[in-house]
């Protein structure tokens, strides 16, 4: 579990807290929705006058206002029903248009500010977090609730209203007899609230069982090569059928509790309506009630009872989205724990002095990697980091692009505090190639220019020429032009890795970072960027973390890292001189010595 915890707060109350820029959306969907339903319980009132005018002829109620012969009363109620009939689909059309405009506009805001809140997190969170999980909240819990703006949301504001007409109406004609029909009502709002509180529990388990579902199939589908490669297939296929499995039994629980509402509440509704039918039609025939009257309750009873039956599915739509929204809004609340200084700054005006300075960290629930650590960067110097793996070597790069919060200590930058700087400007003014390379699905010519979006083709070119990856992208059949697939799985992994370099080559910062940016190379490529080293170091701040050895060996300046610690400094001669650590590494990349107890990263 990630370490920051998200206090609970009232679904509704949050999600109203970021729909305030559209509350005027909101208030006018509802205004329709309140509209249409007002009209919808109308043509129960013209059943009961018509019923009035055909029993009553002359004496009828409308006969009051005018109307005295029948032909005029019907005329005037057909009159009135084109108007009632006409204003209905009208705010039906409306209240159709606008919940679904702001479904819309909502699943577009959220989407957006839980990817952009999501982008400003630290690793670490992603560190202890899903891929997949991840996906299905971004996805499939802001899909859910943009389901129920389409149409719950409208549900539950008309059975509020339903209730309030109908109810007022009834019991203005006939107070004892109304009484009748609202003693269901009681049992149906408690055991609504019963269902409920049973029922979020139960969803909001199958919202995880979901995002471990999608965890599982996301996995599955990156890592299809090393499933294939060690014939894996029906394991992972067992897998994931107990997850999926397990995603049913968890939908299951919380549909026989959603399913068993409906028959439980119409028993109390037929109680209602029965009591309506024989007492008021038992008044009716000893003439204690006007038969428009009785013909006006028997329908009306049905439109307040009836309409509760649905409470269960808009109960259910309910739990679901809400369970969505808080995993939703518990993403955009999480705490950003990385926030950048107010100090802007352009790569143009970098010198590119580094200094970690008592630097001290440790990754989450383990032991301190650095302790204290110091280390200075000379601007315009190419600095090589060796050691063993765990060393410490990679973490000095994510501290210094502010991936991770040090515990203690200042890492600087040009004599001031890299926690000081926009983090945005801060990382524009690093170039990394990292030792993960990741391309983007695209062309080769999107990937190189990734992050320097004015480049033309010439400098594009230029920086593959730098990378010596010009040569193979000349003789793909679409050169630059050509898709490289998801995570660039059409080219091999030299190919990747020298995309990567253009890519950082062509952001033009600064400060650049090699991180074992030769490994996926051979040997002859490797030789080629060595070449090509001169010209990409020239006038920045190099920090080369190598594997081979070979990669940083005419380094101004190299830094051999044991356990967080630097145990030697200086150039590749000084250091087989010192007949030391380094010595060791040398002899075992020059196969002078076998490897001693040294793995590498």
């Amino acid at each position: 579990m990630h370490k920051h915890k998200i206090i609970e707060k009232n679904p509704i109350k949050r999600l109203l807290a970021n729909l305030r820029d559209h509350k005027n959306l909101l208030y006018i969907a509802s205004s329709f929705s309140i509209l249409n339903k007002l009209f919808d319980l109308a043509p129960p009132a013209l059943i009961g006058l018509s019923v009035d005018i055909v029993a009553r002829e002359d004496k009828s109620w409308l006969a009051k206002f005018g109307y005295e012969s029948v032909p005029q009363q019907l005329i005037f109620l057909a009159i009135c029903s084109i108007i009632i009939w006409t204003a209905e689909s009208l705010f039906e059309y409306l209240y159709g248009l606008y919940w679904r405009n702001l479904a819309q506009i909502v699943q577009h805001k959220l989407r957006i500010k839980a990817y952009d809140h999501l982008q400003k997190l630290e690793m670490e969170f992603f560190e202890s977090d899903s891929t997949g999980r991840l996906m299905t909240v971004l996805n499939d819990d802001i899909n859910q609730l943009e389901r129920f703006l389409d149409e719950g949301a409208n549900k539950i504001i008309q059975l509020i209203i339903t209730v309030l007409i109908v109810g007022g109406a009834m019991t203005f004609l006939a107070p004892d007899i109304s009484l009748l029909a609202f003693i269901p009502i009681p049992v149906i709002l408690i055991g609504s609230i019963k269902f409920q509180s049973k029922l979020s529990p139960r969803y909001k388990d199958v919202r995880e069982k979901a995002g471990d579902l999608a965890s599982r199939l996301n996995n599955n589908l990156l890592g299809m090569l090393t499933i294939k490669s060690f014939a894996t297939e029906e394991w992972e296929l067992s897998r994931l059928k107990l997850d999926s499995k397990s995603y049913q039994k968890s939908n299951n629980k919380a549909i026989k509790l959603s399913a068993a509402f409906i028959p439980l509440i119409r028993f109390a509704i037929l109680f209602a309506f029965l009591s309506i039918l024989i007492i008021g039609g038992l008044r009716c025939w000893q003439g204690n009630m006007a038969i428009g009257t009785y013909s006006f309750l028997v329908f009306i009873t049905q439109r307040l009872l009836w309409p509760l039956t649905t409470l269960g599915h808009v109960l259910d739509d309910y739990q679901r989205s809400m369970a969505s929204t808080n995993r939703v809004l518990d993403l955009i609340d999480m705490p950003i724990n990385i926030s950048g200084g107010l100090k802007r700054i352009k790569p143009i005006e970098i010198i590119g002095k580094i200094k970690f300075k008592n630097v001290s960290f440790s990754y989450l629930d383990r032991s301190p990697l650095l302790k204290e650590f110091n280390l200075t960067i000379n601007p315009g110097s190419t600095v090589g980091i060796v050691g063993a793996t765990g060393s410490g070597k990679s973490t000095l790069v994510k501290l210094l692009l502010r991936l991770y919060s040090i515990d203690q200590g200042v890492i600087e930058l040009d004599e001031i505090s890299i926690n000081s700087y926009n983090l945005s400007d801060l990382r524009r003014c690093i170039a990394l190639v990292s030792q993960e390379t990741y391309l983007f699905h695209g062309t080769i010519e999107e990937n190189i220019a990734y992050g320097n979006n004015k480049a033309n083709q010439k400098q594009i070119k230029e920086a593959a020429e730098v990378a010596e990856a010009n040569q193979f992208i000349k003789q793909l059949p679409l050169g630059y032009k050509t898709i490289i697939g998801e995570r660039g799985q059409k080219l091999s992994g030299g190919q990747c890795q020298r995309i990567a370099i253009a890519r950082a080559i062509l952001k033009d910062a600064p400060i650049l970072i090699l991180d074992e940016a030769t490994a996926s190379v051979d040997n002859e490529t490797e030789a080629a960027i060595q070449r090509s080293l001169e010209k990409i170091t020239s006038n920045r701040t190099t920090i080369v973390i190598a594997h081979r050895l070979s990669t940083v060996r005419n380094a101004d300046q190299i830094v051999v890292l044991d356990k967080g610690n630097i145990v030697e400094v200086g150039t590749h001669d000084s250091l087989i001189q010192n007949n030391n650590i380094y010595l060791d590494l040398w002899n075992v990349q020059s196969g002078l010595r076998k490897k001693n107890n040294i793995e590498f990263q």
